[in-house]
C-alpha cells in the first residue's frame, strides 16, 4: 500500500481519536475524581473484577472482562507513582481508578472517531461532522462511561464499529471482525446486535468471515465462563437463567418509558441536541437533507436499541447506544439548517 494511502487513512483516524480524547479527559475528569462509589454496585462490581476478584461480583457482570482486565494491568505501573495528594480514597483503589479512567476515554474516543467517519460516510462536511461528535459526547452517558469504572465504552465502540462498517461497505471488513470478535465479551446482549451486523455488515465482511470472525469470539467467551466460573466456584447455568431473568425489566421498563420521567430521561441523553434533527424531520427539505440516515440500517438499529432499553430497564444508560446513528443526523440536520437563507426561502 502506498505510503501515502497509509499516511491519509491514519489521520482520518488518528485525528478524529485525538480529538475526541482531548474533551473526554477533561469532561469526565470530575466524574472521575468525585463520583461517591458507595451506592453504585456496577462500579465496585468492576474494580473487584480488575483486581482478580470474581466470586464476589454479580453474574450479571462477571464475564464482561475485557475493559477491567486492561484496568488491572495499567494500574499495576501507575501504582508506582505513588499516593496523589487531595482527598482521601480507599488505600490500593487510585490506581484502578485512574487505569478505567484511562482505559475508557481511550476506547470511547475510538468510538467517537467511528461516529466521526460514519457522519462524514453520510456526508456531512468534516467541520460539522466533529461539531456533531463533541455534542454527542457532551452527553452526561459519555462522562459516566468514560470516567468511572465500567464497561460501557467497549460496547459502545462496538456499536460504532458496526454502524461504521454498514456506511462504509467494502473496505470496513476490519471493522465488522473487530466487532464480531469484542461484541460477544463486551456485553451479553450483543446477541441482539448480531442480526443487524450479520446483515447490514454483508458488504464489508461476507458471512464466511463474518461466521470465522463470531466462532473466534464465542470460543473466547466460552473460555471466559469457564475460566471465572472455576475461580467463583459458580455453576455453569447461572448466567444462562439470569439471562432470561432479563426480560422481567420489560413491563418496569414499559412503563417507565410512558411516565413523565421516563421522557425526561430520554431527552437527556442528549439534550438540547435532539432539536435540529426533530426541526429537520418536520420539514420536507430537511427530510430529504437528513434521507442518508432515514434508511433501513438506521431504522433497525433503533429497534436495536430499543431492545436493550426494555430489557435493561436503564433508560438513558441504553438508549445512548443510538450515538453512532445520532451523530450522522446531527451533522446532517447542522447542514440543512445552515443552508436556509431566511423567511423569504422556503424549506
Amino acid at each position: 500500500m502506498p505510503a501515502g494511502r497509509t499516511t491519509g487513512r491514519g489521520r482520518r483516524w488518528l485525528l478524529p481519536w485525538a480529538l475526541c480524547l482531548g474533551v473526554l479527559l477533561n469532561a469526565a475528569y470530575p466524574m472521575y475524581r468525585h463520583y461517591d462509589f458507595s451506592h453504585s454496585l456496577d462500579t465496585r462490581s468492576y474494580l473487584r473484577l480488575a483486581s482478580g476478584r470474581f466470586d464476589s461480583v454479580n453474574v450479571t457482570r462477571r464475564y464482561r472482562l475485557l475493559v477491567p482486565l486492561a484496568a488491572g494491568a495499567l494500574a499495576r505501573p501507575l501504582a508506582h507513582l505513588g499516593e496523589p495528594t487531595g482527598q482521601p480514597r480507599p488505600a490500593g483503589e487510585w490506581p484502578l481508578r485512574l487505569a478505567f479512567y484511562l482505559v475508557n476515554c481511550t476506547l470511547l474516543a475510538a468510538a467517537g472517531a467511528c461516529f466521526f467517519r460514519s457522519a462524514r460516510l453520510a456526508g456531512a462536511p468534516a467541520g460539522l461532522a466533529a461539531a456533531a461528535v463533541l455534542a454527542g459526547l457532551s452527553s452526561r452517558w459519555a462522562g459516566y462511561a468514560a470516567g468511572l469504572p465500567l464497561t460501557d465504552s467497549l460496547y459502545l465502540l462496538v456499536f460504532g464499529l458496526s454502524y461504521y462498517a454498514a456506511r462504509r461497505g467494502a473496505g470496513a471488513g476490519w471493522a465488522v471482525a473487530l466487532a464480531l470478535l469484542v461484541g460477544p465479551l463486551a456485553k451479553e446482549s450483543f446477541v441482539f446486535l448480531l442480526p443487524w451486523l450479520a446483515w447490514f455488515g454483508r458488504p464489508a465482511l461476507r458471512w464466511r468471515g463474518q461466521a470465522l470472525a463470531l466462532a473466534l469470539g464465542v470460543a473466547a467467551l466460552a473460555a471466559v465462563h469457564f475460566w471465572v466460573d472455576k475461580a467463583a466456584g459458580a455453576a455453569a447455568s447461572a448466567s444462562v437463567s439470569n439471562a432470561f431473568a432479563h426480560f422481567e425489566n420489560l413491563t418496569y421498563s414499559v412503563r417507565r418509558a410512558l411516565s413523565l420521567k421516563g421522557v425526561a430521561e430520554l431527552f437527556s441523553i442528549f439534550g438540547l441536541f435532539w432539536g435540529p434533527p426533530l426541526l429537520a424531520l418536520a420539514r420536507p427539505t430537511g427530510r430529504r437533507a437528513l434521507a442518508p440516515v432515514l434508511g433501513w440500517p438506521e431504522a433497525t438499529m433503533l429497534g436495536v436499541v430499543g431492545v436493550h432499553l426494555l430489557l435493561s430497564g436503564d433508560l438513558g444508560r441504553m438508549g445512548y447506544l443510538l450515538a453512532p446513528v445520532f451523530t450522522a443526523a446531527l451533522a446532517l440536520a447542522g447542514q440543512w439548517l445552515l443552508r436556509l437563507r431566511g423567511p423569504g426561502q422556503p424549506a
